[in-house]
């Protein structure tokens, strides 16, 4: 059971190692394009920036899908690769399917997988709130 915990421990370590540089990304992109967003007309401009935002935060939890991916597969959890990837995806999106199960000893594996992708998915859905927030803002004291 401990050694799950540190080693799931451990794969989130990675993952936040991985996708924190991709949310840095995404808010220096951000803070460049500031000027152009905030030029009318903003419908459209708001729109491509959700895009793009959008579009990125779906790059990042890929990686952090393939992260989980790649340490189960390593770890001899599952023998074919495209299982690793199926089951990483369904556990971190909090899917569960239950067509693929995780064999007993490292169960709790799944569940540290589904916590970190509740974390990731809030995380970004928070950073699209609120660059959403910032533009649409700086749009309304305009009109």
């Amino acid at each position: 059971m401990f050694a799950q915990l540190l080693i799931g421990s451990l794969i989130i370590i990675v993952t936040v190692v991985v996708v924190a540089p991709t949310w840095w990304g995404l808010e220096v992109t951000l803070a460049r394009s500031r000027h152009w967003l905030r030029r009318p007309p903003y419908g459209p401009r708001l729109t491509v920036m959700l895009c793009v935002a959008m579009l990125w935060s779906l790059l990042t939890l890929t990686l952090a899908v393939w992260v989980w991916a790649v340490a189960l597969w390593v770890l001899g959890i599952f023998v074919a690769f495209e299982t690793s990837v199926y089951f990483s995806l369904v556990a971190f999106t909090t899917l569960g399917f239950g067509d693929i199960l995780i064999p007993q000893d490292w169960r709790l594996l799944g569940g540290m997988a589904a916590a970190n992708g509740l974390l990731i998915f809030g995380l970004l859905a928070a950073m699209l709130v609120e660059a959403f927030k910032q533009v649409r803002a700086h749009a309304l004291r305009d009109d």
